[in-house]
């Protein structure tokens, strides 16, 4: 239980839950009120701005989540590098780095940063590798990229903390998804009708 309530482990938490609710509102009140467009004098600064913080922000949140996972480690010193669960960890992490690497090229910089927020539209919904395959590749791809980092250190805390990333981009993606909705049906009725 002491483990749990480490200060690595509750400031890992906070992290992991922090950052999604960080660009969500913050993309929201661009979209209400365009301050980063005016701000930054320009829509496509607003979003670069923004999609840097958020990077920046999840260098963040993965090295609290290192300290956390490093700190409750089960690995032992003479650890082999190719046991059975350490290829699983690092099969984890090429399926998870895969599904957040293609989908940043399948939707662009200000795709993947909440563009949409700042009225930059895509022409159409995604539907090529990764988006064929599930829905919210990203964060699934963040989420196996999390788990391969706890099995690869044998961490229980770490396992717990993944849980808790998988919990927090479920409601994330809930909420985008529903606003990116009404962003896209509010453009649609506001774009004249082509004969």
């Amino acid at each position: 239980m002491a483990a749990i309530l480490s200060n690595s482990v509750l400031i890992s938490a906070a992290s992991i839950a922090f950052n999604p609710l960080f660009w969500n509102l913050v993309a929201r009140l661009e979209y209400n009120t365009s301050k980063l467009t005016k701000l930054f004098g320009g829509a496509k600064q607003g979003c670069y701005v923004l999609g840097a913080t958020i990077i920046l922000l999840g260098f963040l949140r993965d090295y609290l989540f290192k300290i956390a996972v490093a700190q409750h480690s089960s690995l032992p010193a003479n650890a082999s590098y190719f046991s059975l669960s350490s290829i699983i960890a690092l099969l984890l992490l090429g399926v998870g780095n895969i599904l957040v690497i293609s989908s940043t090229y399948a939707l662009g910089f200000t795709g993947t940063y909440l563009g949409d927020y700042f009225g930059i539209l895509m022409s159409e919904r995604v539907v090529s590798f990764p988006f064929n395959l599930v829905e919210h590749p990203m964060y699934l791809g963040s989420t196996l990229n999390f788990l391969g980092v706890a099995i690869y250190y044998r961490s229980p805390v770490g396992l717990l903390l993944t849980s808790w990333v998988a919990v927090c981009y479920m409601i994330a993606s809930k909420y985008e998804f529903q606003f990116t909705n009404m962003i896209y049906s509010n453009a649609t009725k506001k774009s004249p009708k082509k004969d």
